[in-house]
């Protein structure tokens, strides 16, 4: 299919994360975007500022006639139900229907494509990397699973020749993609609905990286059962970050590359999982090329991705963080950066478990890694795609914890509750809908 040959865009799905980057992408190369998602989110809000028509309701009628078949290239998410009204009708009428995956393997074909895989760090790492070639002057687009601070974007500037994308493991849409240069940052178990077990998901991956034809351009961490060029924190590999300290609250170390010593990088994010990810973007733009001096600066400069350890309130009595961790590996490198950041102080955490399929895949871990804050309320899990299953309840994980000091509230409950949590440092975890209410907690407990 030629991209260049279609005047519109019709997305299913606009305002997930990752469509609405590529909805972006394609309005800015001149083409007529519009689209459906089933709810209003700030994303939508700024896709409709930006002059996109977007509706809420499942309606053939509000497909622009102008979308015709011979000109419309249709962009669905994986979650879109079978019974979808518009979706049938678009398959009916012989419409060029795409994933998003497949669309963005047809965008990296035509490009030199940085991939960056993992179950864990995916956008974080995709951003600073974007962020490093943006800075050195590449003719890149980062296409992205988050906002950006410094962009307040998910599409990192508007390269031709250049391109930085998240390879989903979900589905294997990664499968798709075209890298000549990526990474993959973790290999743990996720997705069981779709995979099955831990052994399928690590083939998945291990035909990702059979598809960068350079060994020596697939980046994983030491140890990770790939075959590539290795990194790591304070022990031997090819990079390797070493002698990190903490100044002026943020860390600073040293990299030794396979040839030479880069020293003194300075690095806002907090976190040993935010040291590897800046560790595995610098690995990959100084392979590629970029000056060891724009790698650092731009290091220097990145403010971070919304929800992702993303302060909301920082002064000396209270700190609000929140995080879209929804893994128990996530949760607990969300723990581990609050403890060294705020040792001794009490950390009170608000998590929305995301899809019943992955509580009752993970609960035993769940319930550990929630189980080392100091409080934890619970919200009902965030179905997203999926139906409930019987017995997969917040309640059964609450039951799980060995922590005393957990609860279990509706939002609305939260919202009465929330000027009495007394805490001095709050965080809300979660990959559901808790991202919408991050702004009202912050009003109402500040």
């Amino acid at each position: 299919m030629n991209l260049n040959q279609i005047h519109n865009v019709y997305f299913i799905g606009i305002g997930g994360i990752g469509m609405s980057a590529l909805a972006r992408y394609f309005q800015f190369i001149g083409k007529n975007v519009a689209g459906y998602d089933k709810t209003p989110t700030r994303l939508t809000d700024e896709l409709v500022a930006g002059g996109m028509p977007i509706h809420f309701e499942d309606s053939i009628a509000a497909i622009p006639s102008s979308f015709t078949k011979d000109t419309t290239l249709v962009v669905i998410t994986p979650a879109i139900p079978q019974n979808h009204a518009e979706w049938n009708y678009l398959v009916e009428k012989g419409f060029v229907i795409k994933k998003r995956a497949e669309v963005l393997g047809l965008i990296t074909q035509g490009t030199y494509c940085f991939a960056v895989a993992g179950t864990h760090g995916k956008t974080t790492t995709s951003s600073i990397l974007g962020h490093i070639l943006y800075e050195s002057g590449a003719d890149v687009t980062a296409f992205l699973g988050g906002i950006v601070e410094n962009y307040h974007s998910n599409l990192i500037g508007h390269g031709k020749t250049i391109s930085v994308v998240e390879a989903d493991e979900f589905d294997r849409s990664f499968l798709h993609l075209h890298p000549d240069l990526a990474c993959v940052t973790s290999m743990d178990a996720d997705h069981l609905d779709i995979y099955g077990d831990a052994t399928a998901i690590e083939e998945s991956f291990r035909e990702f990286a059979a598809k960068v034809s350079n060994p020596k351009h697939l980046f994983v961490p030491k140890g990770l059962p790939l075959e590539g060029t290795t990194l790591g924190i304070n022990e031997e590999a090819d990079f390797v970050a070493h002698h990190i300290r903490v100044e002026n609250s943020a860390y600073v170390f040293d990299v030794k590359t396979p040839t030479e010593t880069i020293y003194n990088i300075a690095f806002g994010l907090p976190g040993h999982h935010n040291l590897m990810n800046a560790l595995t973007a610098l690995a990959m733009a100084y392979t590629f090329g970029t000056p060891t001096g724009s790698i650092a600066k731009a290091l220097a400069s990145f403010q971070g991705v919304q929800r992702r350890f993303s302060y909301q309130i920082k002064t000396p009595e209270k700190v609000y963080i929140d995080d879209y961790a929804h893994h128990p590996t996530e949760i607990n490198a969300v723990h581990q950066a609050v403890r060294e950041l705020y040792p001794g102080k009490k950390v009170t955490a608000i998590f929305q478990p995301h899809l019943f399929s992955r509580t009752k895949d993970f609960i035993e871990g769940f319930a550990a890694s929630l189980s080392q804050f100091d409080e934890v309320i619970l919200l009902d899990i965030y179905p997203a795609r999926e139906m409930p299953i019987e017995g997969v309840t917040s309640a059964w994980l609450m039951s799980k914890m060995t922590l005393t000091e957990v609860r279990l509230l509706s939002k609305e409950e939260l919202r009465v509750q929330i000027p009495q949590i007394d805490t001095p440092v709050l965080v809300t975890i979660g990959a559901g809908d808790i991202g919408e209410m991050v702004p009202e907690i912050k009003k109402i407990w500040a």
